[in-house]
């Protein structure tokens, strides 16, 4: 009823899980990950217990291949399970039991680990691998997952439909302000086309929560220091400073990750402009 994957990051810090279904709030059942720890998928006749237990075993050490073992063995219901479990050494591993309704499996590699059921068949799993391992240079991780989730869906996806998707990405101190490990977690619970609705959700978070490139910033000075300073005064935002108007503007719009004093990140610079 699922495909995902599951997979860590070149640099080796962040770990996340795309997946989507026709399933209900596929995001609330089968994504787990920890950073410095891995990540891991529970599906087909999820055991959601996986999740706690296997963060468990990878915490302490154990390799990808064993926590697929482990958890298995231990489950008399594992001939329904799927399981897919990156390591924090990135190696992958997958786990496709005998009794998953066809079309099931998995591919694992080196920082990856795909795995579907009730599938339009392997050519689903194929292209989430090709688009994974297609590395595109301008993709952040995150982007690079639902690359490779939107690779699966056009490819056929659940043979069932579409419901629902989500994406989590663990990451040390990447969270919003830096105060959790927890980079994105996004979730479509219930919709037409949820692959296409969560990337748009992504450019949204991107935006909002992601830090300004500070090779594209510019210098508040000369005249567009008075644009935006009479941009901000006609949305009711004045201060003593032109740093201190664009910060409380800033903050209503949820755009303060992006501020930089004295100078404007050029997608502010935008929403600001749109501003009625």
């Amino acid at each position: 009823m699922t495909f995902s994957i599951v997979a860590r990051s070149a640099d080796g810090l962040s770990y996340g899980v795309a997946v989507a279904s026709k399933f209900l709030a596929v995001g609330a059942a089968v994504p787990a990950a920890e950073a410095g720890v891995g990540a891991l998928a529970t599906q087909a006749y999820a055991n959601l217990a996986y999740r706690p237990q296997g963060l468990v075993l990878l915490r302490t050490g154990v390799g990808a291949a064993d926590v697929v073992a482990g958890l298995t063995a231990a489950d008399p219901g594992r001939a329904q399970r799927q399981l897919g479990v990156v390591d924090r050494t990135g190696a992958g591993a997958t786990y496709t039991g005998a009794e998953c309704h066809d079309w099931a499996g998995g591919l694992a590699g080196d920082g990856y680990a795909i795995q579907g059921n009730i599938l339009t068949g392997p050519e689903v799993v194929e292209a989430m691998r090709d688009a994974w391992l297609a590395v595109a240079a301008d993709l952040s991780f995150p982007r690079r997952l639902l690359a490779a989730l939107a690779a699966g869906d056009r490819a056929g996806g659940d043979r069932r439909g579409r419901q629902s998707a989500a994406l989590l990405v663990v990451r040390p101190a990447g969270g919003y302000g830096g105060t959790s490990d927890i980079e994105v977690d996004l979730r479509v619970d219930d919709d037409s086309d949820p692959v296409v609705t969560i990337e748009r959700l992504m450019g949204v978070h991107e935006l909002l929560f992601t830090k300004a490139d500070p090779a594209t910033m510019l210098e508040l000075s000369g005249d567009l220091a008075a644009e935006v300073r009479d941009r901000l005064a006609r949305l009711g935002h004045t201060a003593d400073t032109l740093d201190a108007a664009l910060a409380s503007w800033a903050g209503v719009e949820n755009l303060e990750e992006r501020l930089v004093p004295g100078r404007i990140d050029p997608l502010v610079l935008e929403a600001l402009r749109r501003a009625p």
